[in-house]
């Protein structure tokens, strides 16, 4: 692997200088702009913010955002990421009422919780990101729920906390292929990020839950295609349900080097592939993220559809009323 620049030091020019494929919009419509006044009324960390997503505007303006818990310091440090990463201090053990309260008044149709790694909690967070769910059902029943989660160090009762609470899709990346797992994910495991995506598929099943699991991977981090039909392989072989592929752009110098950028028809040509494994969704491009389109997802028969179709019925009758 190639020398990294200096802490702190932008990424090199020459990585700077995206194809031409590689062009976001400039964020900027009305709901976009009012989520952003909101978001920082209600002091919410987001992930869409923090890890410089380039959907930022598409996504606020369709109604969908991605919200950080569990503070704003990582325990981990992964190659990729352009969250800030330390020691997390404290536990705010009100956050799932104060941040399911900010998100209804957003009045979102879908939104996806995710956190920093907290392995210095036992749990992992655990209870929190279910506490979120509960109240986002309770207070904002018309809004899909995803939650993107750590592996809690492969523990079983953290995540069946979790898929108790019952989200619509339960999201936890793979990120890279296997043989790429140390340098870019330097505490995650490849065979326990699956056995997250199964033992969650067996819990909802069990719980009589309709619950779609998810993952992603990032592409241009020195991974051969055949590896990533493999990873492709593998994640449907433990059920995965949805899968989300993106090219990796190099945040910072101080991040994991960028070895080749992928064309639009080589992302076309994954998602054929990915799509005649059995995935029942997948979303493939070079500015594709996790979240990305991800109030599409959302399974039938879940709390939000009902609440969605609820609201709509209501809404239809009372214009219907005063016609």
């Amino acid at each position: 692997m190639r020398e990294l620049p200096m802490l702190g030091e932008p990424a090199p020019a020459t990585e700077r200088r995206h194809p031409d494929w590689i062009r976001s919009k400039v964020p900027g419509g009305e709901r976009y702009r009012d989520l952003k006044v909101l978001m920082r009324e209600a002091k919410l960390n987001t992930v869409c913010e923090e890890a410089r997503c380039p959907n930022i505007g598409e996504c606020w303006d369709q109604g969908t955002a991605t919200v950080m818990i569990l503070g704003d310091t990582c325990t981990r440090a992964c190659g990729f990421c352009a969250v800030k990463t330390g020691r997390p201090v404290g536990l705010d053990t009100d956050e799932p009422r104060r941040v399911a309260e900010s998100l209804a008044s957003l009045d979102l149709d879908h939104v996806v919780v995710t956190s920093v790694a907290r392995d210095d909690l036992a749990d992992g967070g655990a209870s929190i990101f279910a506490e979120t769910i509960r109240e986002l059902r309770r207070l904002a029943p018309g809004t899909g729920v995803e939650v993107l989660i750590p592996d809690f160090d492969g523990r079983e009762e953290p995540l069946l906390a979790v898929m108790e609470a019952a989200p619509d899709i339960l999201d936890h990346n793979i990120e890279t292929v296997e043989r790429l797992q140390r340098p870019v994910r330097k505490r995650a495991r490849y065979d326990r990020s699956l056995e997250v995506i199964r033992r969650a598929k067996e819990m909802a099943k069990r719980l009589g839950n309709p619950v779609h699991t998810k993952s992603s991977i990032m592409v241009g981090l020195g991974e051969t295609r055949e590896e990533l039909l493999q990873t492709f392989r593998d994640l449907r072989a433990v059920d995965c349900d949805v899968l989300t592929i993106g090219q990796y752009l190099r945040p910072t110098g101080e991040h994991l080097p960028l070895e080749r950028y992928y064309t639009p028809d080589e992302f076309a040509e994954m998602r054929a592939e990915a799509l005649a494994l059995g995935f029942r969704h997948v979303e493939s491009g070079p500015l594709v993220r996790s979240s990305y389109h991800a109030r599409d997802q959302v399974p039938e028969g879940s709390p939000a559809l009902r609440g969605r179709r609820a609201a709509q019925g209501s809404a239809h009758a009372s214009a219907k009323a005063t016609a």
